[in-house]
């Protein structure tokens, strides 16, 4: 009989040689204090360095490993592909630099099967980021949530945490409607379990900024607004019903 899975953990990775030790290392140590199977699923996203290499050098230490190659480089196209090919009752994307701590989704866990989309937050009650970041960038993403709650996805404070826990059925529902493959993908995914009446948990997690990040606020803050004023043109459409 095929050993049944109850969490998947999908994790987009372009170029990501340098961290993704990181959170494999977690997740070898996370499974080990857990009595119920988990799946991990590597969505190789058209790297062009040993990121493939080293996912694969984890097989012995991490039972159920999967690795999914693909071309484009979209970090919303890697979570589709990964999060509908997941075999887990449930099903949780996080970054590759295991920036919100893979043990953090013991708190979403709390809230299934109640709730179907439950999602992590640094700006929610319990929620906050380990080292405080500068104020422009505080400010920034304070004027951000509030395009993004205006125009696409009311009442959720932090639409950009990328830990999300799906039910297998929320997922198969929410992202066969997704079309947004990029940056801002996270919006048009809750705004389509919002149109799909699926209730929103947000769940406060402690958060580590990386010193790497690619995030730029000026270009990053500009496609969000472009994607939220895409989604909610999208809502007004009809297309995710």
């Amino acid at each position: 009989m095929a050993e049944n899975i109850y969490l998947s953990i999908v994790i987009p990775a372009h170029n990501e040689s340098k961290r993704i030790g990181t959170i494999l290392d977690a997740i070898a140590k996370f499974i080990k204090t857990k009595d119920f199977a988990i799946e991990t699923l590597v969505v190789n996203n058209g790297s062009t360095d040993n990121t493939h290499e080293i996912a694969e050098s984890y097989k012995e230490k991490i039972s159920n490993l999967r690795i999914l190659e693909r071309k484009s480089k979209g970090k919303g196209g890697a979570v589709h592909e990964g999060m509908l090919a997941a075999k887990g009752n449930y099903i949780i994307f996080a970054d590759a630099d295991n920036s919100t701590p893979i043990e953090q989704v013991d708190k979403l866990l709390k809230y299934v099967p109640k709730y179907d989309v439950v999602i992590g937050s640094r700006y929610c009650c319990g929620g906050k980021l380990a080292i405080p970041q500068p104020l422009i960038r505080v400010v920034g993403g304070r004027v951000m949530n509030f395009v993004i709650q205006t125009l696409a996805v009311w009442g959720i404070k932090d639409t950009q945490c990328g830990f999300k826990l799906f039910s297998k059925k929320a997922t198969e529902e929410i992202f066969k409607r997704q079309s947004v493959f990029e940056f801002s993908f996270d919006i048009e995914l809750l705004a389509i379990a919002r149109k799909l009446g699926y209730k929103i948990k947000e769940v406060g997690i402690t958060w580590y900024d990386n010193p790497n990040s690619t995030v730029n606020p000026i270009r990053d803050g500009l496609r969000i607004i472009k994607d939220s004023w895409l989604v909610r043109k999208n809502i007004m459409a009809g297309q995710y019903k």
